[in-house]
């Protein structure tokens, strides 16, 4: 009897308005070229690119800035969304364009709502102001596609405790919000989470671009490099509308080629969820970690718990 074939799972952040217009149909035209499947994560509010220049403070971002061409790849006026120019508002702006990718059979879901708020601004944040966050997104995606948001995947895998118990009470089937080894549930300070977690196995080009030598020429055989003799059954990667969707096309092709020769099936997150066994899925600390090539801390898949500790109930949220 053959052996199941491996899957990799592609998980694409869209975080920007330029991302999404440009961005997202170049990678649908890829994705469908391969014979892939994806899951799109939308920004589904205001683009504030720009107010990011706040973590030129933040330990390691300017070299991070200085590796990937920060402004070739988004361009002057996105970075200056939210500053010298009001940010669009994508969802409202590019609604027939997102539900154009639903109708060409990829899997979508909440990337945030603003993106540039979430992402800074989430860690120390309250419970009313995480709810707010999410709830603004949820209702926009509802607004968009006509159907409840079934999976999220935060902004640059930045969580806190209230958002990790908010996937449960949200209505999420599972969610793909840190890095990590394989799905899990998460445990928070001693609290199961019951929503599973799919986290990103794979590092993404902006981390290694400008590392150990790595380059746009050489960074996707290095990135084959890591998933040709991998034994495990699943791979998550993370690409972004902004980078394989615009200048690093390229590279992204080459990996889609790559991946297919050895042997992968290209899918949705969805795919893997769907094929696990929740009974079995192990429970896993979450905790927050530096990753190689990022600035600061996001949130990283911790030790295993040994032994069998029952899921918590927990109502749905009474609006979601």
């Amino acid at each position: 009897m053959s052996e199941a074939p491996r899957q990799l799972a592609l998980k694409v952040d869209v975080d920007t308005y330029r991302g999404t217009c440009e961005g997202v149909p170049r990678l649908v035209e890829l994705l469908k070229k391969y014979g892939a499947q994806a899951t799109f994560l939308f920004s589904l509010g205001p683009d504030h690119t720009g107010r990011a220049i706040r973590r030129v403070f933040r330990p390691g971002f300017v070299g991070k800035v200085k590796r990937t061409s920060v402004v070739e790849h988004y361009g002057i006026r996105t970075l200056l969304y939210g500053t010298l120019l009001p940010g669009p508002d994508i969802g409202r702006r590019c609604a027939d364009l997102l539900r154009s990718v639903a109708a060409d059979g990829f899997e979508t879901g909440i990337h945030t709502w603003d993106h540039i708020k979430w992402q800074d601004g989430v860690e120390h944040a309250d419970e009313a102001w995480t709810r707010r966050q999410m709830r603004l997104a949820i209702d926009r995606y509802a607004e968009v596609f006509g159907t409840p948001a079934l999976t999220h995947g935060a902004a640059g895998w930045q969580m806190n405790r209230h958002a990790m118990r908010l996937t449960q009470r949200l209505g999420f089937d599972y969610c793909s919000d840190g890095r990590g080894e394989f799905p899990f549930y998460p445990v928070q300070n001693g609290e199961i989470i019951g929503c599973p977690q799919l986290p990103t196995t794979l590092p993404t080009l902006d981390e290694l671009i400008g590392v150990d030598g790595l380059d746009s020429v050489n960074v996707a055989d290095h990135l084959l490099a890591l998933t040709a003799h991998c034994d495990r059954a699943t791979q998550v990667y993370t690409l972004h509308a902004e980078l394989e969707g615009m200048r690093l096309a390229t590279v992204f092709e080459r990996l889609l080629e790559g991946w297919k020769a050895q042997a992968y099936e290209l899918v949705a997150t969805r795919s893997i969820f769907d094929a696990l066994d929740l009974t079995a899925l192990p429970r896993c600390e979450i905790l927050r970690s530096e990753i190689a090539g990022r600035s600061g801390s996001l949130m990283v898949q911790g030790p295993a718990f040994l032994g069998d500790v029952p899921l918590p109930e927990m109502p749905l949220d009474e609006a979601a």
